[in-house]
């Protein structure tokens, strides 16, 4: 009989246990019964919010999905342009679960596998709106608007998976490796072209200047050459003046002081040799020093 207590309560928490089933917040949970959704009377899918509820034991199964904001932030992808140009594009996407019966039918709740398949719709919708537009116009001003086409297109196409999509957003817009090569070569090109074209007229200035330069200088040295000339030749007048009147106020003794001036230039270095007449005028006033 004790036996059969212990049973019987063992059974009783076994099948209260097998009975519920909680929630945790953030979370929404179907049932499943013999495999298939349990559905009520106006046949929808039941979905249980978070807390604790009651199942049928032993047969019904319980699937727990994330019903919180998501975010698809995948890989760049390769999108062309209507004018037939490449551009790498980096996007991403914010979902949820909308329908949480289609979203465990056709995904089996699998996150990985629901992002995948979000991800080719979303690709599918953007490379519409890329090949329908220019590279000046998805750049300059209708970036927007592409991003609300392509939000409405992946809503559409995303419903099928129980998924909706809040927001589409194009983060960043490349060219490819190779392009951008090109065009930085090209860039590179035109840059040096016109560095070239500034340097080249900045050397014809630099010619400019220091010809200009140049003929102010050599006219600055004419002048000064011209000015030096003319106070030297009045210096030499002067001097030549100034010798006249000495010599006209006495003669003998003008010629006596030239004379002791060339015996000081010539015998002022005792390795000299001359070779000179003894009654040379030059010995005038050595031989005779009342010479008139």
């Amino acid at each position: 009989m004790r036996v059969f207590s212990v049973i019987l309560v063992a059974a009783a928490v076994l099948l209260s246990f097998s009975s519920v089933f909680v929630v945790p917040e953030g979370q929404r949970a179907i049932v499943l019964l013999f495999s298939k959704v349990q559905k009520d009377n106006a046949d929808n899918a039941v979905v249980y919010e978070p807390g604790l509820h009651f199942k049928m034991p032993f047969v019904a199964q319980v699937r727990r999905l994330d019903a919180r904001i998501q975010t698809l932030d995948g890989t760049p992808d390769r999108f062309v342009t209507s004018e037939k140009k490449d551009l790498i594009v980096d996007s991403y996407v914010k979902w949820r679960v909308d329908d949480f019966s289609d979203f465990y039918l056709r995904t089996r709740g699998d996150k990985v596998y629901a992002e995948t398949l979000l991800e080719q719709k979303v690709n599918n919708g953007l490379r519409t709106n890329f090949g329908a537009r220019t590279i000046r116009e998805i750049v300059s001003g209708e970036r927007s608007e592409l991003m609300a086409d392509a939000l409405v297109q992946a809503s559409e196409s995303a419903k099928e998976l129980g998924i909706e999509v809040l927001d589409v957003r194009v983060k960043q817009i490349n060219l490819p490796d190779e392009v951008s090569s090109s065009i930085y070569r090209r860039m590179r090109a035109e840059r040096t072209a016109v560095a070239k074209e500034h340097r080249s007229e900045g050397q014809e200035k630099a010619e400019k200047i220091r010809a200009d330069v140049d003929r102010r200088v050599t006219v600055m040295l004419a002048d000064a050459e011209r000015n030096a000339r003319s106070v030297r030749g009045e210096g030499d007048a002067q001097a030549a003046k100034i010798y006249a009147d000495a010599y006209n106020k006495d003669p003998e003794f003008f010629s006596f002081l030239r004379s002791l001036d060339a015996y000081k230039n010539t015998f002022k270095d005792k390795q000299d040799v001359m070779i000179i007449e003894p009654d040379s005028d030059f010995f005038k006033y050595m031989k005779n020093a009342s010479a008139q």
